[in-house]
């Protein structure tokens, strides 16, 4: 008989830059979070019916329009809490109205989270528990989940697959993204595999050899 791993995902690309949603349950309860829904709420619940689960939370990586614009939205909606980003990407968020403008995305709205979070803090789904990093860069407010039993992390746009997250916005900082990569990321392992913002998965170890901004030998030399 096969074991059922305690978290299973599921990704679900949406607004027109493409972003990651993931969808996060735990099998033993059946019991879920949106992790990043930054738009196209039809396709989101679309997702949530097709796996047959309960959304309890939605949970944000930080305050840019493709990853929370309609978040405030879909938790009236669902009725459920929002929890995250840290409260330093607050004027992100405060100005997604304008920026639902610009990006041809009417319905983003500025929201509060029912819980502003902080490195050091958990979030629970169903029976599982994911640690809350703070990795700041990209966004002043950033952070990644990590669930260590799975060696799954949900890293928002702080690192991609053969590349690493924009640092020319408001606040952005190149160094302190670096940082978030080599000194918070990378101790969680080599083996683990990371959902980023947009594009493909991959796993911190693979990175680490290959990225042209972050691997070892890169930043060595």
């Amino acid at each position: 008989m096969t074991t059922q791993p305690p978290l299973r995902a599921a990704i679900i690309p949406v607004t027109p830059l493409q972003q990651n949603c993931s969808l996060i349950w735990c099998t033993a309860t059946m019991r879920a979070a949106l992790v990043d829904p930054g738009g196209d709420r039809p396709r989101i619940r679309e997702a949530v019916t097709q796996a047959g689960v309960s959304v309890e939370k939605i949970l944000l990586t930080h305050g840019h329009i493709d990853h929370c614009g309609e978040a405030g939205l879909l938790a009236a909606e669902l009725g459920v809490p929002i929890e995250g980003p840290h409260e330093a990407d607050r004027f992100w968020i405060a100005r997604l109205g304008e920026d639902g403008r610009a990006y041809g995305m009417p319905d983003a709205a500025p929201f509060e989270p029912n819980r502003w979070l902080k490195g050091g803090d958990s979030v629970t789904v169903g029976d599982l528990t994911l640690d809350v990093y703070f990795t700041p860069g990209h966004t002043p407010g950033h952070v990644t989940f990590h669930h260590p039993a799975s060696a799954l992390a949900l890293v928002g746009d702080v690192l991609f697959a053969g590349s690493v997250g924009r640092t020319d916005f408001p606040l952005s900082d190149h160094q302190a993204l670096i940082r978030s990569v080599t000194e918070v990321l990378w101790p969680l392992g080599d083996d683990t595999v990371f959902i980023p913002g947009h594009g493909p998965t991959s796993t911190f170890g693979h990175e680490r050899r290959t990225n042209g901004f972050v691997a070892d030998h890169v930043l060595a030399g």
